[in-house]
């Protein structure tokens, strides 16, 4: 379990085989290529794209939830994968004589769903080979009106008492995961730039695979990551999805030798048994 700025997150990524990132805290997990046995217990689940990495678990999962007698889970799906999504779940009723009960939240950019902790979960559009969308989670607070500022404590109550507005709601992006994507998509979104932590894809680190065919499978290089340094501003970044043709002890190499200290020391590369992967891959 890690603990980033002040979230806990519970997570496994390996580019090609499996993606699961979890927040304990919000009951919430993004993808499910293998399904954790942790993930069972996170209720809401968004899926950024169909790749069988980052959804082949979801049957397991809902399986797993009704077997435990927990209650059916949520699934925020994109909506160009809703028709695609039924229809396996149709297969695995008729192969499993099971309900598989879940409910379908289909969302996309543009929309959002309040979680039951009150952060809104904000999708928007990641660049890949299929479609993606990445999530932006919210965070909402009241805040006292500019032109409020400096008066007696006494006068606003006095206001709040008679209903007027003395609060603006201050919205402000706590955590964000792009899924699947290639760099643009830092310097098209600003929340994940101001994020206050951003799960970021970093499927290669060095020249064994160039940057063009980097982009052109629909990932990100370390090497693009550390020629837009400048644009991170977030309090921690947590990269994930590395190739399994790298060790964990090749990853760090990499990240000390290509990001400059101010973002390195920001940087947590996510290497929770990538060695047992890549080992078993050899």
């Amino acid at each position: 379990m890690l603990q980033l700025s002040g979230i806990a997150i519970d997570a496994v990524s390996v580019g090609g085989l499996e993606t699961c990132i979890q927040l304990p805290g919000q009951k919430l997990a993004f993808d499910i290529g293998r399904c954790p046995r942790s993930a069972v217990y996170r209720p809401t689940v968004a899926f950024t794209h169909a790749h069988m990495d980052h959804m082949g678990g979801v049957a397991f999962h809902c399986a797993t939830r009704s077997l435990l007698g927990l209650s059916p889970p949520t699934y925020l799906v994109p909506h160009k994968n809703v028709k695609a999504f039924n229809a396996l779940f149709h297969a695995w009723r008729q192969l499993d004589r099971s309900g598989l009960r879940h409910e379908l939240v289909p969302i996309g950019p543009g929309e959002e769903h309040r979680l039951a902790s009150g952060l809104l979960l904000r999708p928007f559009r990641s660049p890949h080979r299929v479609f993606c969308q990445g999530y932006v989670l919210w965070e909402e607070k009241q805040k006292l009106k500019a032109e409020l500022l400096g008066t007696p404590g006494r006068e606003i109550a006095a206001m709040k008492e008679r209903g007027v507005a003395i609060t603006d709601t201050v919205s402000s992006p706590v955590f964000a995961f792009t899924g699947d994507t290639r760099i643009e998509v830092i310097e098209q979104e600003e929340a994940l730039r101001k994020a206050r932590v951003l799960v970021l894809e970093c499927t290669f680190v060095d020249d064994r695979v160039s940057v063009e065919q980097c982009r052109s499978k629909g990932h990100v290089h370390l090497y693009e990551i550390r020629d837009r340094a400048e644009l991170f501003e977030n309090q921690q970044i947590l990269l994930t999805h590395f190739s399994a043709r790298y060790r964990a002890s090749d990853i760090e190499e990499a990240l000390d030798k290509q990001l400059p200290p101010g973002l390195r020391e920001r940087v947590t590369p996510l290497l929770k048994g990538h060695d047992a992967v890549a080992q078993a891959l050899v």
